[in-house]
C-alpha cells in the first residue's frame, strides 16, 4: 500500500499582528530619525524668476538649482516674479510657527512702483485698504526714493494674502515692477548676493525662536 505523503509547506507564515508589530517598529524608527536629525535653518536671497519649490514638471527654475541642501523646504512662499529673503528649513514645527497668523510675523519688502506715490496714498496702505471684500491689516510704509516715473516703497506687512503688496498697490493705482523682500521676522537680508545662501547662526535661530 502506497502511503499518502503531504507536501511540506515551505511558505513562512506571519501573524496579523506581528506584520503589525514590524510595521509600526519601522515607522517608529523613521521617526526617530528624524527627531534625531539636526535643524537646518538656511537664508536664501532669491532671484527673480526662480519658483520657490524644488520640482517643476515645466522644466523652470527652482530652488535646486541653487540649494544643494537635502531636507529643506521653504517656509512660506516667496512669488516667481518676486526676490529676496527667503528662510528654508528641515524643522517642521519652526515652519508652523512662523506662517501661523496667531504669530503676527511681520516681512518688509522693498518696493517699485509706477508714477508718484503721494502722502494720501502712503496713508491709505497704513489704514488698510479694502481687497476682496476684507481690509487688510494696518501696515507700515515708507517713502525711499522718487524717480521721474516710478517711487520706491519700504513695506511691511504682518498677514500672508496671496500677492498681498501688489494688490495692495494696485488697488491704490499703482503697479509693482519690483519687489524684494528685506526681511522676515528679525531675519535681514543684509548684503547676501543675489542666488546665494547660508545657514543662519545659533544667535539667529535663537531670535527667531523667541519672535515667535
Amino acid at each position: 500500500m502506497r502511503q499518502l505523503i503531504e507536501p511540506e509547506n515551505t511558505m513562512q507564515k506571519t501573524s496579523f499582528r506581528k506584520h503589525r508589530v514590524e510595521r509600526f517598529s519601522t515607522q517608529q524608527v523613521t521617526r526617530q530619525r528624524k527627531e534625531r536629525q539636526p535643524k537646518t535653518v538656511i537664508l536664501f536671497n532669491k532671484p527673480y524668476d526662480v519658483l520657490p519649490q524644488f520640482t517643476d514638471e515645466a522644466g523652470r527654475s527652482t530652488l535646486k538649482d541653487f540649494i544643494p541642501v537635502a531636507g529643506v523646504y521653504a517656509a512660506g512662499r516667496l512669488d516667481r516674479d518676486s526676490e529676496g529673503l527667503l528662510v528654508l528649513t528641515n524643522d517642521g514645527a519652526l515652519t508652523e510657527r512662523m506662517l501661523h497668523p496667531s504669530h503676527l510675523v511681520e516681512k518688509t519688502y522693498l518696493a517699485r512702483v509706477t508714477g508718484h506715490v503721494t502722502l494720501d496714498t502712503v496713508r491709505a496702505l497704513r489704514a488698510g485698504v479694502l481687497l476682496d471684500d476684507h481690509q487688510t491689516a494696518p501696515a507700515k510704509v515708507r517713502i525711499i526714493k522718487e524717480e521721474t516715473f516710478a517711487t520706491a516703497v519700504l513695506v511691511t506687512i504682518h498677514e500672508g494674502r496671496n500677492r498681498q503688496v501688489r494688490r495692495m498697490f494696485e488697488a491704490m493705482g499703482h503697479k509693482v515692477l519690483q519687489l524684494r523682500r528685506v526681511r522676515f521676522g528679525p531675519l535681514e537680508l543684509g548684503d547676501l548676493p543675489r542666488g546665494q545662501w547660508r545657514e543662519l547662526t545659533a544667535a539667529e535661530v535663537r531670535r527667531l525662536h523667541e519672535s515667535l
